[in-house]
């Protein structure tokens, strides 16, 4: 989704653009009430009958994807609550970072292709890519504000694609990723052959893309396709951490910072056009934020490479 120029603050503390694309939605179909949690993040006590489990904890959003049953392949009904929360999330001013995870062991195995089998007509597709949501959900959103993927188990087709959302990959040592949709025909089309060669390089992207193989956490890691491997378990804790210190941070700053990356590397047409974008979008944070932070470090805050 490309974002018009808006005022500065808006856009980024409020995603204004999603607002007006898809509307605040606080009724989830099929879903029960939205659950919120005060206490710790956890993978214990999913609450029954919901597809995706939503914790909320200070400025970090938890949203998991609960069908364990079929390793968290999402149908539409989950597609749909996806699509709903993270909206939800771009609108709501008191969250600041989310984390996308799967519960029971594993990340997302991608579409459910017995429900597709099944029921043809299972799959309903808007071929405008600006309207509703991708068969994945929310992958063809650009977010206003970070997004951690933290993958355990397998995160292959469209798992693989929903993990590429994200701004960064914590991801577990026997982790399993790759576009296993190869063997069965099933395209990629929730932002894989378009993310994927922008993250990793066409050359890696294609290894992927032409073989469908699976790809290990280490291998991740050196592709650049993992930001972090952790040991089994810890996934969910370390991508929270992450998150909370990411959004300990000034906003304003990160996210006009964060935006500039992405506009260089998805809309640009060229390198002075992409530095016009940076300027353009930095120079209001000098006064909201930068000069403020500058008389915190003068009074000794920070000092020697310190983030407390």
């Amino acid at each position: 989704m490309k974002f018009p120029r808006l005022s500065l603050l808006n856009f980024f503390l409020n995603g204004n653009t999603l607002k007006k694309k898809t509307g605040r939605h606080e009724c989830l179909l099929g879903a029960g009430k939205r659950f919120w949690s005060s206490g710790c993040t956890s993978q214990e006590h999913p609450t029954a009958g919901q597809t995706v489990v939503i914790e909320k904890q200070g400025p970090v959003l938890t949203v998991g994807i609960n069908r364990p049953e079929v390793r968290n392949a999402v149908n539409q009904e989950t597609s749909q609550r996806l699509f709903e929360e993270f909206s939800a999330f771009n609108q709501d001013d008191t969250l600041s970072v989310a984390v996308l995870h799967g519960i029971g062991g594993n990340f997302c195995a991608g579409y459910d292709l017995k429900e597709l089998s099944q029921d043809s007509g299972s799959l309903t597709l808007e071929q405008n890519v600006t309207r509703g949501p991708a068969p994945m959900g929310p992958s063809r959103l650009r977010l206003a504000k970070p997004l951690i993927a933290a993958v355990s188990g397998y995160a292959v087709a469209g798992g693989l694609e929903l993990s590429l959302l994200a701004d960064l990959r914590v991801v577990e040592a026997s982790a399993i990723m790759g576009v296993f949709c190869r063997r069965f025909g099933v395209p990629l089309i929730d932002g894989g052959t378009v993310r994927l060669p922008r993250l990793i390089g066409l050359s890696r992207a294609l290894d992927l893309i032409l073989t469908g193989r699976p790809v290990g956490a280490q291998e991740a890691l050196a592709f650049g396709l993992a930001n972090r491997v952790v040991p089994d378990g810890q996934a969910l804790q370390v991508a929270v951490e992450l998150a909370e210190q990411i959004s300990s941070f000034p906003q304003l700053c990160l996210r006009a910072d964060r935006n500039s990356a992405y506009h260089a590397t998805f809309d640009s047409t060229s390198f002075t056009q992409a530095m016009q974008y940076e300027t353009d979008y930095g120079l209001p944070v000098i006064t909201a934020e930068a000069v403020p932070g500058a008389t915190r470090f003068s009074s000794g805050t920070g000092r020697g490479g310190t983030f407390s």
